[in-house]
């Protein structure tokens, strides 16, 4: 049976909706972290605008699907490495990750589905896709949740110029800029299809604010450079002994053993203030009550030792378990300590595990840490140091939280993401971590069991970094920095403008669609 010119003519633009759909989601993840083919988030925005455009004379269920398989298929391909993970280290089969991992996409993709059927409820409001776009984007990313914070802003990071107007709103700042361009390219080309008058607004607010954040960059960067310059050292000495997660817990001598033959290394090749380990260095327990003895950890070194391990506690009867962060002085004495606040799914809890402990059962290689409750400093003679564990450093809110509490002079951030063997999420962890230095005007120093271990410059620069899967040690001297930026200070204000926007326009109906 043939179809109806009519039908034919009907069914293109739904096809060619989801054509572009699919295009722009393999823009989006090519050009995001881990990828890094960063000029396509340049352009990854424009076949979105142009598939939901098609599907206004649509239903609601069409604006839906389109968005919702543009964000799944940029949530698939920017978490690929997800399967490995599954599959190895929570006891699942490669079905079960798979299809997993194909959920999961799915979930985090419904961000676009969300922005889709707000773009559309504005649209059918008479507001134009120019002052719609950019405000629902910045919603999406400040309010969804997600697993990696899916800032567009994520794709720019190497362009050190470019991403300095994080200290004054963080990611998000950058993403106006980002999208901005992406708007600009998506008005031309509705222009070239004279669909549209010439984009002389939105390409001069583009040039604009492009030329805006390159000024501002190139100021910051001198003027941050003179503060490093006058500010106090740290030298410090990073261990990473490339031990898997079940090696560490099997062979616990022998990762002890590396921390303290690669200290020494590192003492033996010049003095040092602080010696640092990851997360998991030390896997025997220590006790929760302050000050502590940790002599049996460093042993005979001769600097003091912050370094990941377990502390726990018997309350009502049963044990807690938690993911801490140590600071050993001279003298092997703990007296201040740090736990992780936000687990990971799966590695470090499962969901609903304590109201199904059959859950664990199914999956016995998952922790059952207890969340910490504090983001309070480690101390170490006159410094304050925070030190957010794993992924708790490209957590933005949770990491300015921790800044405007502890007012530390240096952000180390403890990590084994062992969890994901020889996959992209190492460098896309390192890609998101670059951001809080930017923000707070602090280094950020990484320690990782596997890699990559870095050293990341109060301007988002990495300037000294380990390999993945290696084992070696890396030293650097930072500077401690004081004081507050103004993402500091303020934090996400450009999602609340962006929420006032859309609040705006939800309330007041335009004439006619622009």
């Amino acid at each position: 049976m043939t179809e109806s010119p009519s039908e034919s003519s009907t069914l293109a633009p739904r096809y060619q909706a989801y054509g572009l759909a699919v295009l722009g989601g393999v823009l989006y993840f090519l050009g995001w972290a881990g990828f890094g083919f960063w000029p396509l988030s340049l352009l990854c925005l424009v076949p979105l605008w142009g598939a939901l455009e098609l599907g206004l004379g649509r239903t609601w269920r069409h604006t839906l699907a389109v968005a919702w398989l543009y964000g799944t298929v940029t949530c698939a391909g920017g978490y690929h490495w997800l399967v490995e993970f599954l599959e190895v280290f929570s006891g699942y089969g490669y079905a079960a990750s798979a299809l997993f991992w194909l959920v999961f996409s799915a979930y985090l993709g419904f961000n676009f589905a969300v922005y889709g059927l707000v773009y559309r409820v504005l649209r059918r409001r008479g507001w134009s896709a120019s002052v719609i776009a950019i405000p629902v984007l910045l919603l999406i990313e400040w309010l969804y949740p997600s697993l990696f914070p899916t800032y567009l802003a994520n794709s720019l990071q190497h362009q050190t110029a470019l991403v300095q107007i994080a200290d004054l709103g963080g990611p998000m700042l950058v993403t106006v800029v980002m999208a901005l361009v992406n708007l600009s390219i998506y008005q031309a080309w509705e222009w070239r299809a004279q669909r549209h008058e010439a984009p002389k607004l939105v390409g001069g607010l583009t040039v604009a604010a492009v030329a805006l954040a390159l000024i501002y960059g190139a100021v910051r960067i001198t003027q941050v450079e003179a503060q490093m310059q006058a500010a106090p050292i740290l030298r410090l000495g990073i261990v990473q002994v490339n031990m898997g997660i079940f090696e560490k817990r099997a062979q616990a001598v022998e990762g002890h053993r590396r921390h303290l033959e690669q200290s020494r290394q590192l003492e033996e090749a010049g003095e040092l203030d602080l010696l640092i380990w990851p997360e998991s260095a030390f896997v025997g327990g220590l006790p929760r009550k302050l000050p502590t003895d940790a002599s049996r950890v460093r042993r005979d070194l001769d600097t003091p030792v912050i370094f990941g391990g377990v502390s726990t506690e018997l309350v009502d009867g049963k044990r807690k378990v938690y993911n801490t962060v140590f600071l050993a002085d001279e003298e092997g004495i703990v007296e201040s300590t740090y736990d992780k606040t936000y687990l990971l799914m799966f590695g470090e809890y499962l969901p609903f595990g304590d109201m199904f402990p059959i859950l664990y059962e199914l999956s016995p290689n998952s922790g059952h840490f207890t969340a910490g409750s504090h983001v309070r400093p480690i101390t170490f003679g006159d410094w304050r140091i925070s030190t957010p564990v794993c992924y708790e450093d490209i957590l933005a809110r949770f990491t300015r939280k921790m800044v405007r509490e502890a007012k530390p002079h240096i952000l180390i951030n403890l990590t084994n993401d062992a969890w994901f063997g020889d996959s992209q999420e190492p460098a896309i962890h390192l890609v998101l971590s670059q951001y809080r230095a930017i923000e707070h005007r602090r280094y950020m120093v990484r320690a990782t069991n596997s890699g990559i271990s870095a050293v990341v410059d109060p301007l988002g620069r990495v300037v000294a970094q380990t390999g993945l899967l290696t084992r070696e040690n890396l030293r650097y001297d930072v500077h401690m920095l004081e004081g507050e930026t103004l993402y500091t200070r303020f934090g996400d204000w450009p999602g609340w403008l962006a929420l006032a926007a859309v609040m705006w326009m939800v309330i007041r109906r335009r004439d006619a669609a622009q």
